[in-house]
């Protein structure tokens, strides 16, 4: 069967990617309460289900890239489709929240794949001037699948069952892998340089161990000191990968990505950034239906806002951009998405819906704005030998900030859950208004991160 090329459909192809990606890290939250009652579980101790997904994709997505320059972009993306396809079967399968755990691995796999090999597609079909406008078009689904997530997931496990959040991958994973074997090109290396082995299992062993510090310490009763332990253990891990990487020529990520100025701001205030920012669709939805008592599908609902906002905001991030300049432009709204985060705590039962809304549209436009220009500067200085490379690293930084998001914002509510019980504190709410000050302090910090960009940019 012969493939028609076409950059149009590429972009259809990626986007359509992003958003099967993204989706499944936010579609079970709203689903979260109705899984645990099926499951026979508490809704506050099922955060390994994000966790296992958003952390077996940044894991793999080290080796995406490399798998793309081997193999090509084309054969390696059918792949995801299909994993990411299969994995949502077994997850729509599964009895218990152990087989749930493991199905999200297997949808996990095919979803580390698509993000960074469809970006890499795009940045080689695409001349440097013509770049933003392509990633902002395919990254608009990756911004409204987390928005819409908890709404549709919420709507599905009220009307249907929950099992229905993944099922309806299957259709899109078919319509989706027919259609990449007839568009998408496939781009590779004409030498592919080796693998590095143990630079990939030093940072794998990093982010495994903070993650699981983190979420240990909610899910599994880990003692505070020895997730203290796991974590210095993983940064352990994350040192003697750069003393590896600074004399390993082909190293998995080379330091010298680093001595490119964009690449370094934008990768720091990604993560950091991240870490409070991916926290809010974990939590929003338990905010809403255990906090103030919201059934799924309204609890999801409130979410349309954001994701309306998120849409018209693409529209003006290459305008406000140029006007600007990155450094003001990120400085500012970095700021601003620490507020909106933080200006959750004044939410309660008795905050008018509409002003709810007007609050949540506000945070979707920032956070909007926030993702696109933070990708943009961090690969737009990167060369054709340093982009695989480079574009891989972001990708990895940006679902383990998500998987690291998550699991903070646990350990931030049952924490402050902890603390409300032996202060006495009336008010169930407490715990929820207390982490959303915490992570909107975060954002807020990050700033400092992002007033290291020159000021022309």
């Amino acid at each position: 069967m012969k493939k028609h090329s076409s950059p149009n459909a590429l972009l259809w192809l990626v986007a359509i990617g992003f958003f099967m990606q993204t989706l499944d890290t936010t579609i079970v939250n709203t689903a979260i309460p109705s899984m645990a009652a099926s499951l026979g579980e508490s809704p506050l101790q099922m955060q390994a289900v994000v966790v296992s997904y958003t952390l077996v994709m940044a894991v793999l997505i080290l080796v995406s890239s490399w798998l793309a320059d081997k193999f090509g972009t084309r054969r390696v993306y059918l792949l995801s489709i299909l994993l990411f396809t299969l994995g949502s079967f077994f997850c729509a399968s599964s009895r218990t929240l152990t087989e749930l755990i493991i199905s999200r691995v297997i949808q996990g796999m095919g979803g580390a794949m698509l993000q960074p090999v469809g970006r890499l597609a795009v940045l080689r079909a695409f001349p440097h001037e013509k770049f933003l406008k392509a990633i902002s078009f395919v990254t608009i689904p990756a911004l409204i699948g987390p928005l819409l997530g908890p709404t549709l997931g919420g709507w599905l496990s009220e009307t249907f069952s929950w099992h229905w959040i993944f099922l309806i991958n299957i259709p899109v994973g078919i319509v989706g892998f027919i259609f990449t074997f007839l568009y998408m090109d496939d781009y590779r290396l004409p030498k592919a340089p080796a693998f590095d082995v143990i630079g990939f299992a030093m940072v794998a062993v990093a982010m495994v161990s903070v993650s699981y510090a983190l979420d240990g310490v909610v899910e599994l009763g880990l003692r505070r000191a020895t997730a203290v332990l796991i974590i210095v253990v993983g940064l352990i891990f994350a040192g003697c990968y750069w003393l590896h990487a600074s004399r390993k020529k082909d190293a998995l990520f080379p330091t010298t990505l680093f001595g490119v100025r964009t690449f370094r701001v934008g990768i720091l205030g990604n993560f950091f950034s991240r870490l409070g920012s991916n926290g809010a669709p974990f939590l929003l939805p338990l905010f809403f239906q255990v906090g103030l008592g919201f059934s799924p599908i309204k609890s999801g609902l409130m979410m349309l806002p954001a994701a309306v906002a998120g849409i018209l905001v693409k529209k003006y991030v290459v305008t406000l951009i140029d006007k600007l300049g990155y450094r003001t432009t990120l400085m500012g709204n970095t700021i601003a998405l620490g507020l909106m985060l933080a200006s959750v705590s004044l939410l309660s039962g008795a905050t008018p819906l509409w002003l709810m809304c007007v609050l949540l549209f506000v945070f979707g436009g920032v956070n909007s704005l926030q993702f696109s220009a933070m990708n943009s500067i961090t690969l737009k200085d990167l060369d054709g030998s340093s982009a695989s490379s480079g574009n891989s690293f972001l990708s990895m930084i940006m679902i383990f900030s998500m998987s690291l998001g998550v699991a903070l914002a646990a350990v931030l509510l049952s924490m402050f859950g902890e603390l409300a019980k032996s202060e006495n504190v009336a008010n169930h709410l407490f715990a929820f208004h207390a982490s959303f000050i915490s992570i909107g302090l975060v954002s807020i910090i990050t700033a400092m991160v992002f007033a290291q960009l020159p000021k022309k940019e």
